[in-house]
């Protein structure tokens, strides 16, 4: 018994065990997807962090010492989110006979996504720090955490927020496009996109790789949008709630 004590302690302090473990979370999460018929409830990401959380949470592991080790991955979020300009390039003959549609969405988009969560937040009564910490949840996550520290937020607390919309998103947007008859593959990716960032958009190419470019562009164009809407709309709307 003390030598698989032993033998775990020495694992968990290893940066590649919690590497391997990430990796082997998700691929399992992909198996129960399929398994389920693709179930937008039993998607890889979803499934993949409910297991690593009860994994942490059963050998009391401290988040901190698990990042040391998934951090290679986070780190991949930078070459991944450029990756995704060769569907872009792909359609980009496409995309530019939709430019001013699309610009006038993802700026609407982008202020809705700040009005409402900041009144929605505030007459709920949250704090002007969690607000704030709200206002770029549609971001993806290393401009959303910049976002959020600039305004006065919680960067840590934007990071989980984001993703946690991030998987609202992907949950709801099947759904609600069976719902609403949407059928238009650049709208299902701009919407996914923009409100649902790198998740929605790994779902968009899901349906396909048009929805997927547009997806990528509209999370890319999305983020830059939100950095300079945010100061303008979000602080004086937050004086509302705290004059």
């Amino acid at each position: 018994m003390t030598q698989c004590y032993n033998a775990w302690l020495y694992m968990s302090a290893q940066p590649a065990f919690w590497l391997v473990m990430t990796l082997a979370a998700y691929q399992l999460g992909i198996v129960i997807y399929r398994r389920t018929n693709y179930n937008a409830f039993a998607s890889p990401i979803i499934v993949s962090v409910f297991l690593l959380i009860v994994f942490l949470m059963l050998t009391g592991i401290p988040y901190e010492q698990y990042f040391q080790g998934a951090n290679t991955i986070h780190f991949l979020l930078g070459p991944a989110t450029v990756a995704l300009a060769v569907p872009l390039y792909e359609q980009r003959m496409k995309l530019a006979k939709l430019w001013f549609p699309l610009l006038c969405g993802l700026v609407t988009g982008c202020c809705a996504a700040i009005v409402s969560v900041i009144i929605i937040g505030g007459l709920l009564g949250a704090s002007q720090a969690t607000l704030m910490s709200l206002v770029p949840k549609s971001v993806t996550t290393p401009i959303a955490m910049g976002i959020s520290e600039h305004l006065g937020g919680m960067p840590d607390l934007t990071a989980a927020l984001v993703v946690l919309t991030g998987m609202v998103g992907s949950i709801l947007a099947r759904p609600l496009y069976k719902l609403f008859k949407i059928t238009s593959e650049p709208v299902q990716g701009v919407a996914l996109g923009l409100a649902a960032h790198g998740m929605g958009t790994s779902m968009a190419f899901q349906f396909s790789n048009r929805a997927g470019a547009f997806a990528g562009l509209a999370m890319g164009i999305a983020g830059i949008l939100t950095a300079f809407i945010a100061p303008l709309l979000a602080q004086p709307l937050v004086r509302l709630f705290f004059p």
